[in-house]
């Protein structure tokens, strides 16, 4: 890839641009940015005008290149522009509330991450075919562009979320603000079986573990994981069905449509492991993962009967075993749930980034985040003294 003057384009939807050439940089890595997954958000519906995650996604070429389809595209970033802040998992419902109040106008604002995930990945989207001092290059070009165009539209801000370490610290080399929150992650450290992950925790965590393993392998319902073409249509009107009820009492207003479910069992079934719990020839519950190079990534539960410890084996124990079996490092297990930490699931550190083009508003975030990054490096210690394996 040779060095050549580099013009940036904002694209309202990913059909403007070849599947072929955006996962050239997207990579195989991370399901989540895959031109599969964030297409089928748009092609849905999920993401849009009406839902207020607008695509704006950003395309670095080569001067000589101009046209985004049909020619080699040489870093890209999923992003949008957002009139609220639902369905971003890192919440800044207090910035907007106190920008306001002094005045300003916190919205629009812009937002690199994927919708509806709290996930880690990739949001400086690099061509695999770059040398590593370009990527460097390019990855800068494209935190120096999110800042460009976050002025140039008169946004206040612009964010990116899940960040992996690597890309965090290039962000604040460029003068983003940092901010860092904990989530809930397994970690496998070459178990052969379920069992042997059980052998490694303390006597009374691996009782408890077992003891709710055996009340749903008790019952009369079938927990099973399906994946790939064996994953039937009907079983996403199931899982709809789950989805919606889940939504609805959580948070008021679910944010995927239908037919996701549907674009996404057509375009990357090989990467998701459903779990699906049946009693009498119906499903009654269920949990959607989606595999990665490295990781699962457990994403939706429903479930329209309750019945007890059913939660905890869908969405934990099945995704535990699946990621054993499969030779997978990791399983995530999405935000919040500190009930996680009893389940072998141990606080890690997650990054966002921001850039603030206030000047004195930025000053009051970076002070905010000095406190909480402090009180988030507190937590997370605190909790890694609690985990349920033995102690050495």
């Amino acid at each position: 890839m040779q060095q050549k003057p580099l013009t940036i384009t904002f694209l309202q939807s990913l059909k403007d641009i070849d599947a072929a050439k955006w996962d050239a940089c997207a990579g195989d890595t991370n399901p989540f940015v895959s031109y599969a997954f964030l297409s089928a958000l748009e092609r849905s519906g999920s993401v849009g005008d009406q839902t207020g995650w607008v695509p704006y996604h950003m395309v670095i070429q080569a001067d000589n290149m101009p046209d985004g389809t049909g020619s080699e595209i040489l870093a890209c970033m999923p992003l949008y522009v957002k009139n609220h802040s639902y369905g971003e998992y890192v919440f800044d419902h207090g910035w907007a509330d106190a920008y306001e109040r002094a005045g300003g106008r916190y919205y629009p604002k812009l937002q690199c991450s994927i919708p509806f995930t709290p996930a880690t990945g990739p949001r400086l989207l690099v061509n695999a075919n770059a040398l590593p001092d370009q990527k460097t290059l390019l990855r800068a070009a494209l935190l120096d562009g999110l800042q460009k165009i976050t002025d140039k539209l008169g946004c206040s801000s612009a964010h990116m979320t899940f960040m992996p370490d690597e890309e965090t610290a290039a962000a604040e080399t460029c003068g983003f603000l940092v901010r860092h929150d904990q989530q809930f992650h397994w970690q496998n450290d070459g178990y052969g079986s379920f069992e042997d992950f059980l052998a490694v925790l303390s006597s009374r965590k691996r009782k408890q573990i077992r003891k709710e393993r055996r009340i749903v392998a008790g019952s009369d319902i079938d927990v099973r994981i399906v994946t790939g073409k064996d994953i039937k249509e009907r079983y996403w009107d199931d899982f709809f069905r789950f989805y919606i009820d889940t939504g609805a009492r959580k948070w008021g207003q679910p944010y995927l449509t239908r037919s996701f479910f549907s674009e996404i069992g057509q375009s990357m079934a090989d990467k998701i492991a459903l779990v699906l719990c049946e009693r009498d020839g119906r499903n009654i519950a269920g949990a959607l993962n989606f595999i990665g190079a490295e990781t699962l990534f457990g994403r939706q539960w429903g479930c329209d009967e309750d019945h007890p410890c059913l939660h905890f084996e869908a969405c934990y124990y099945q995704a535990i075993d699946f990621a054993i079996k499969t030779g997978l490092q990791t399983v995530e297990a999405g935000a919040q749930g500190t009930h996680k930490l009893a389940r072998g699931y141990v606080p890690v550190q997650t990054n966002s980034a921001h850039y603030i083009a206030d000047p004195a508003f930025r000053d009051a975030v970076a002070r905010f985040l000095e406190q909480e990054r402090k009180g988030v490096a507190a937590e997370i210690d605190y909790l890694s003294e609690r985990t349920p394996f033995k102690k050495q």
